[in-house]
């Protein structure tokens, strides 16, 4: 790989200060500690779009409480395949973050992860019949062996008070709990890693400076126009790989890329709102992420849920997301942002996925058009004796969905995240939102396969890999004994309960 200074022509050159970059940055070094790397955000400070605390769900994704994860089949069975997969990609975040820990490379990982038990809760005979039936699918696997489910009023009132007080004692209602569950504070995270990174001089932070175009010369290197935004100096960056980690940005910068692979890409921009109590009393009474079921045609992001958040040591309570819509791709972004964004090679797949997801378009301008009691009378649906003096509507994160193309529906909506990348591995991004953050660490592994493949087959990048995750390569699903034992070292070094605690605490 071509070596440079990194103040000059540096080996990688990362779009975007958030969690990905991050990640991928640390994974780099670490992998080829030689590597001269810039980082290029168009902010005056890392992690202040998706990846800020209180634009990002936080939960740590991890399959337990997300009931979307698990669909109920036309034959009326679970398919548990993207549960198991999530839960296994953030096995490999916490290993990730631990050998960080167990390296000094991080310190104090209560700054962004703290215990907490993640929650399903349904309401109705036929919500009651499919959690029992999605309880008793997960169990069958390692990872979701220690999850609890009751229907019992009783029980449920003392695991979470809020959720049940004031609610019908006839009412069906069932839940299932895992103590293992986490709140991540992935903005904290960010700020640790970069804080690490911006340590080593072949790492440059390149604040308020913005991508203005990217094209690859005929050597194959990658020149990127930069503009620094508080002297308006313009400058060119040369590179061989570039990654664009940019959140809701990250469309615009990939079609200017010009690549084939980007053709036929468009994004969806759905925002969102909290409640967020301000009541201390009420705040204390709650220790839990309590997910429930999506409304019909609304995105992965819009599951609502009663939440128990901590930020920057101090805990809180939101319930949410409301649904919104704006033209931006980012929340400090350009209205102009998505009629900039459409393209000819992407008009088609665009209005054909409109076409096919109606039920999403009406949801959201349902959503735009609720009034501050339609949200409390949402609240109410999961905090049956919520006060409205003590919530206060605060603006959340922007998220873009992905669209592509597709042959049999002309274009399709998709909810995960997705990395585009150059058949010759010189540039990637990372297009989509939910999981995101919390499989931050699978979807770079991914990316390097891809990006880095020659590397990636030496026997020091897979033994330095296997050491920063040892589950890399591995199926957790159902192996009783490595995943255990995974569990026990990552909850003692990131201070979690353990698995002893978590049942004992939950039963």
């Amino acid at each position: 790989m071509h070596k440079s200074h990194a103040g000059s022509n540096p080996d990688v050159v990362l779009i975007g200060a958030g969690i990905m970059s991050a990640t991928l940055g640390v994974m780099l070094k670490e992998l080829q500690p030689d590597l001269t790397i810039q980082v290029i955000e168009r902010l005056d400070t890392v992690a202040a779009e998706s990846s800020d605390a209180w634009n990002n769900a936080g939960t740590g994704h991890s399959a337990f409480c997300e009931l979307n994860y698990t669909p109920q089949k036309e034959d009326g069975s679970i398919d548990c395949s993207k549960a198991i997969k999530i839960a296994g990609q953030f096995v490999q975040s916490r290993e990730f973050w631990t050998y960080l820990i167990e390296q000094g490379y991080i310190r104090n990982p209560e700054d962004f992860i703290r215990s907490v038990p993640h929650v399903s809760f349904v309401q109705g005979e036929e919500n009651v019949v499919y959690l029992r039936k999605r309880f008793e699918a997960l169990t069958q696997y390692e990872l979701f062996k220690d999850m609890l489910y009751s229907e019992d009023h009783a029980r449920l009132t003392r695991l979470m008070p809020l959720v049940m007080e004031g609610r019908d004692p006839s009412a069906k209602v069932a839940a299932t709990r895992m103590n293992a569950g986490t709140d991540v504070n992935f903005g904290a995270l960010t700020r640790k890693l970069f804080r690490y990174l911006f340590d080593f001089p072949s790492v440059k932070l390149h604040l308020a400076h913005e991508v203005n175009d990217l094209t690859q010369d005929a050597s194959g290197l990658w020149k990127i126009k930069v503009k620094n935004l508080t002297t308006d100096k313009k400058r060119t960056i040369t590179t061989p790989f570039v990654f664009i980690g940019a959140g809701g940005g990250s469309l615009p910068l990939l079609e200017k890329s010009d690549i084939p692979e980007s053709k036929g890409y468009g994004g969806f921009p759905v925002s969102g709102q909290w409640l967020i109590c301000n009541n201390p009393a009420v705040i204390a009474r709650h220790h839990a992420k309590v997910y429930g079921k999506a409304a019909v045609g609304s995105p992965p992001m819009s599951v609502p849920h009663l939440d128990t958040r901590v930020i920057d040591g101090k805990k809180s309570l939101l319930f949410g997301p409301y649904a919104g819509f704006s033209t931006k791709f980012l929340k400090n972004g350009s209205l102009w942002d998505l009629p900039a964004s459409i393209k000819l090679s992407n008009i088609k797949p665009m209005v054909m996925a409109g076409i096919h997801n109606l039920p999403l378009t009406k949801y959201l301008i349902d959503q735009v058009s609720q009034s501050g009691e339609d949200r409390i009378a949402a609240l109410r649906e999961y905090f049956p004796n919520a006060v409205a003096e003590d919530w206060d509507l605060e603006i959340a994160g922007q998220r873009v969905q992905v669209i592509k193309k597709d042959e049999a529906e002309g274009g399709i909506l998709e909810f995960g995240t997705e990395v585009v990348n150059a058949a010759d591995g010189s540039i990637a991004a990372l297009l989509g939102a939910s999981p995101g953050a919390s499989t931050a660490v699978a979807i770079m592994i991914d990316l390097l396969h891809q990006c880095f493949a020659d590397k990636m087959k030496t026997a020091d990048w897979q033994n330095k890999i296997q050491k920063m995750i040892p589950s890399y390569g591995r199926s957790l699903a159902d192996n009783e004994t490595f995943s255990k034992a995974s569990g026990k070292r990552t909850a003692a070094a990131l201070d979690l309960l353990n698995e002893k605690e978590a049942v004992a605490n939950a039963r």
